[in-house]
């Protein structure tokens, strides 16, 4: 699959398990005074992570463009890039990492087609020093 076939097949696989599909934001954002430019899928998302309705529900995807500049010296390796995109879905108090994670599972192995042997899974061990659970 190329770059848009899987952001096609992303977004339709979100909407077919309930979520509205969002305009990408600007790369440039106007309500943000803390950054120039939008680093990240969830920043133009924020007010509605920390408590806003959306509009559009509590399921949403979108594609998201992104810049990074703070890290420029590392671009070039095979982990920092300056100008990309992020796909993402989000649930805005509607379920958890539960069902989060079942679901893109689904997409890797049944759109994407990946070999589930191939998959590694990583979590969080966890804080005790401040009290953040192992996930």
């Amino acid at each position: 699959m190329n770059a848009q076939e899987i952001r096609k097949a992303y977004l339709e696989f979100c909407q077919k398990n309930g979520h509205e599909v969002i305009e990408r934001a600007s790369l440039i954002l106007k309500d943000d005074p803390t950054t120039l430019f939008t680093g990240s899928g969830m920043q133009p998302l924020l007010p509605y992570l920390l408590g806003e309705k959306h509009p559009k529900g509590v399921r949403l995807t979108d594609s998201q463009t992104c810049l990074r500049a703070q890290d420029i010296d590392d671009v070039g390796d095979n982990r920092h890039t300056t100008f990309f995109e992020m796909l993402g879905n989000w649930s805005l108090g509607d379920y958890f990492k539960e069902q989060q994670i079942r679901q893109f599972f689904e997409f890797l192995t049944d759109v994407v087609d990946l070999d589930p042997s191939k998959i590694y899974v990583s979590c969080f061990i966890g804080n005790e020093k401040y009290n953040i659970p192992r996930e």
